[in-house]
């Protein structure tokens, strides 16, 4: 490959020397890796919130990019070292059931144990991810640098429950979002499953909403002039660009006027119950 894409996911935010350590590392290995960072403000050791991130990122990326996923990643006896192939694409993660979660609709094609000899004094990620993201970016078989494998540790998603009648679906709070928008486990073809396209209500805490809009601004009534408008800090519903039920504040700010999360008290696991009427 030309110039390989190796994308970076951790939880090591960005005050400290990590994640600079891993491009410099990356790029003494492979000068010519163009590297992409997907998110290193994942909350710590938050082995499901990196899988929603990632799960809905990846699929943006070429064929044969190389995933390095730096969440709960040091290694133990418990928490080897591992790779996936997994739509066409290659993650290099720890086998903590992250994979469980972002290929829960795909199986992996492959898995291997990294079989690197490791030094231990350091457990640090480097030396296991970054060498094995670049042997495979390099075009490298993975069954060089590891053995394959079945043994793939596995987490339970958290998933809607529908009731016996059909006329209630609870979800839950799956991950809120930098605006302080709450996403939910609630996906769009399964609400018109349920539904059926009846009227219903979705209830956030007290909130109800009874309507979901396509956009954001759709909250907007534009004919009314500028300087009559009230619409920030409006709540909405809306299904979001992965069909994800999301709950939102227009134009929100966690710093300022504050989010969904905040305003309505709404946390990550909390519940959602949508009631078909």
């Amino acid at each position: 490959m030309s110039n390989p894409i190796i994308t970076l996911t951790s939880d090591f935010g960005t005050k400290d020397y990590f994640v600079s350590a891993a491009k410099g590392r990356i790029y003494s290995e492979l000068p010519n890796a163009h590297i992409v960072d997907i998110s290193h403000k994942i909350t710590p050791f938050s082995t499901n919130e990196a899988a929603y991130i990632i799960k809905n990122a990846y699929k943006h990326f070429p064929k044969n990019t190389v995933h390095i996923i730096a969440v709960d990643s040091e290694w133990s006896i418990e928490n080897k070292h591992y790779i996936f192939l997994l739509d066409d694409h290659y993650f290099i993660c720890a086998n903590n059931g992250i994979i469980s979660l972002i290929s829960s609709a795909i199986q992996p094609e492959k898995v291997f144990e990294i079989t690197l000899t490791r030094n231990t004094e350091n457990s640090y990620f480097l030396e296991n991810f970054i060498s094995s993201a670049c042997h495979i970016a390099r075009g490298g078989n993975p069954s060089i640098i590891g053995r394959e494998t079945k043994n793939i540790k596995h987490l339970n998603e958290i998933k809607p429950v529908v009731n016996s009648e059909k006329n209630q679906l609870i979800g839950n709070v799956l991950y809120i979002d930098n605006f302080g928008n709450v996403i939910t486990n609630i996906e769009k073809d399964l609400f018109k499953k349920i539904g059926q396209g009846r009227k219903f209500e979705i209830q956030a805490r007290s909130y109800v909403f009874t309507k979901i809009i396509d956009r954001y601004n759709e909250i907007v009534n534009f004919e009314t002039s500028i300087d009559k408008r009230n619409d920030d800090g409006k709540s909405l519903a809306l299904f979001n660009s992965d069909n994800y039920l999301e709950i939102a504040i227009y134009k929100s700010n966690l710093n300022s006027v504050g989010g969904a999360s905040t305003l309505m008290g709404l946390n990550y696991r909390d519940s959602i119950t949508i009631r078909f009427l």
